[in-house]
């Protein structure tokens, strides 16, 4: 179950972390609307370009957090908690502009991902 957990905790992280670091400007087949880029992902979720980077700034905090974990276990339930929140709001925004379900999958995973980690945590601990 550790496994697992730091499994989990390395695929979010590394999924984020590359999303936000080398992503960031890049079209893929998973933005909402017909975004290539980030800031135009937000722009079709009706967000301000200010909250690109809040919101970006939560979820690389909550991965380096994730990361930390492994070294700090009392930091994994609220950077895993805090993603699971994030990644929720992003399924939302999907919703709330009718993508199709392939544009939901990486927040739908890394939601289901980071609901795993505090449930192991909370088995482990």
């Amino acid at each position: 179950m550790k496994i697992l957990k730091y499994l989990l905790s390395a695929a979010v992280s590394l999924v984020v972390l590359n999303v936000w670091f080398f992503r960031f400007n890049k079209s893929t087949i998973y933005r909402g609307g017909d975004a290539s880029n980030m800031i135009e992902e937000f722009a079709v979720y009706g967000l301000s370009e200010t909250m690109v980077y809040i919101i970006g700034g939560l979820k690389v905090f909550a991965a380096l957090g994730l990361l930390i974990g492994f070294f700090k276990d009392k930091i994994v339930i609220p950077s895993a908690g805090l993603m699971a929140i994030l990644m929720f709001g992003a399924i939302i925004m999907h919703y709330n502009v009718a993508d199709e379900a392939i544009k939901y999958l990486p927040a739908g995973l890394m939601f289901v991902f980071s609901s795993l980690i505090i449930f192991l945590s909370k088995k482990i601990g």
